[in-house]
């Protein structure tokens, strides 16, 4: 159990990281904005540069992140009449050095997946408790059609996912979210492969190829880890 001052570090690492990744941000941009806490740390902080006269616009990954945008001033784009994204902010639920990330604790993570594939650029955002060796061990959600649902989890028992469906919990498409754990998770783009794979599953939250790079906050230290290939 975290304490409060162990909370209120967590936090300011969250703040720290989201106001580092914002200076990849440049005026005429059009941002994608990530879903979840650590994202909104970054929204919030990209509304305050707006207020102080930046001039971008943004495409969002959930309603959530949309209204929380739109409070701040943030002009926001549907997504469906965009083609390319000029960068992408989010956050992850686990990152490694090789800039594998674990996503969706928010459910968001088909949504996230599509804008980051148009995105030119995406960056995670990071308290340093997400930065692990090897991805694997959070939870690996993935969203799944309701009328596939049964069918999906046994296939997912039969692979050694022990999934377990998201009480209470649809995602803005309307799709149920099940909660994957794997024992180990040796190869990543084999198990991606076999995901995508199963029919009735939209998306999951093994992000391989699309984060060139995280800022990731320790003690109000900010490090760049930057994917081998990736650039600025």
């Amino acid at each position: 159990m975290t304490d409060g001052g162990g909370l209120m570090a967590l936090i300011d690492d969250k703040k720290a990281a989201a106001v580092a990744a914002l200076a990849e941000v440049r005026d005429g941009m059009l941002v994608g904005l990530g879903t979840g806490s650590t994202a909104a740390f970054a929204i919030r902080a990209l509304g305050e540069r707006v207020a102080a006269g930046l001039s971008i616009r943004a495409v969002v990954t959930s309603e959530a992140s949309g209204k929380l945008a739109r409070e701040l001033g943030i002009e926001v784009l549907d997504f469906a009449t965009i083609a390319h994204v000029d960068l992408t902010i989010d956050g992850a639920d686990e990152i490694d050095s090789r800039c594998f990330a674990i996503k969706g604790a928010g459910g968001a993570m088909l949504r996230e997946k599509i804008v980051a594939a148009s995105s030119a650029r995406m960056v995670v955002i990071a308290d340093g408790s997400k930065r692990v060796d090897r991805i694997g061990a959070a939870k690996l959600p993935v969203e799944v059609l309701p009328f596939a649902g049964a069918y999906v989890m046994r296939v997912l028992t039969d692979i050694g996912a022990a999934p377990i469906i998201r009480d209470n919990y649809r995602t803005d498409q309307g799709n149920l979210v099940i909660d994957c754990h794997f024992a180990t998770l040796e190869d990543p783009r084999a198990t991606a492969v076999t995901l995508a794979a199963i029919p009735g599953i939209l998306g999951h939250g093994l992000f391989l190829d699309e984060v060139d790079a995280a800022y990731i906050a320790t003690n109000g230290v900010v490090t760049r880890l930057e994917r081998m290939g990736a650039s600025d």
